[in-house]
């Protein structure tokens, strides 16, 4: 640095330090994480409007003698909340587990993307792709619109297998 910008710096700082000498400390408040509030109602949501549906659609499933779980990561502090419901239907073949994911976006609410693995025994390649098939603001989340995407999901699955 130079001497002419050192003496600035120094001057700078000099200043700075008479100014938060002479003024006492400002107190400081937290305020709510804006983000963190719209995460923790999106959890809410999804556990108490979501789960409980995916719940009922996972009973029926296994009644039929299909295979399937939740998984559910609606209190975890290190990621987006998100529900969803893994489905392998009964096959006479190898069937694969595909996956209807109801997850937490925080730009557009929740989003709904599903995987659907064809059986390997139907001949065509297994893919790891998923597509998006909804996307609802947190508070307009439905029970109705949870069982049309769920609804929509098991027929494709159903479908391919």
């Amino acid at each position: 640095m130079t001497g002419k910008t050192v003496e600035k710096l120094r001057a700078l700082l000099k200043i700075y330090e008479e100014r938060s000498a002479t003024k006492p400390p400002a107190e400081v408040r937290t305020t709510p994480d804006e983000a963190e509030r719209r995460r923790r109602a999106c959890g809410d949501r999804l556990q108490n409007v979501v789960r409980p549906l995916l719940q009922g659609f996972l009973t029926e499933l296994k009644s039929a003698g299909h295979e399937g779980s939740i998984e559910d990561r609606t209190d975890t502090a290190d990621a987006y909340p998100s529900v969803g419901l893994m489905f392998t239907p009964r096959a006479g073949g190898v069937a694969l587990a595909s996956t209807l994911m109801f997850r937490y976006d925080p730009r557009r609410g929740i989003a709904v993307a599903r995987d659907i693995k064809p059986s390997a025994t139907k001949g065509r390649a297994v893919t790891t792709s998923s597509d998006r098939i909804g996307t609802m603001r947190v508070e307009a989340v439905t029970p109705e619109w949870v069982e049309t995407k769920t609804l929509s999901f098991i027929e494709a699955v159903l479908k391919v297998n």
